[in-house]
């Protein structure tokens, strides 16, 4: 009697905060539970100028500004 393929199962769906996980993982780690991710952000001059006087005004660099608006969306959103 001939032998029935095994089934194949189909992949499981992950959901978006395990794809995140799995994406994050390679993210260099810069101690705690911090990682580095560098990107660019592509702003309107105007959106740029005003970020940059913001972080001018609170006398943070950018970079720190930008980290923090980013933490903050996150935490609304949660």
């Amino acid at each position: 009697m001939p032998r029935r393929p095994t089934p194949v199962k189909p992949p499981r769906k992950l959901v978006p905060e395990e794809l995140a996980k799995e994406a994050i993982a390679h993210e260099e780690a810069v101690g705690g539970a911090r990682v580095r991710m560098t990107f660019r952000v592509i702003l309107g001059r105007q959106q740029a100028e005003a970020l940059a006087a913001r972080a001018i005004k609170e006398e943070k660099n950018i970079g720190a500004l930008v980290t923090e608006i980013l933490e903050a969306a996150v935490k609304r959103k949660a």
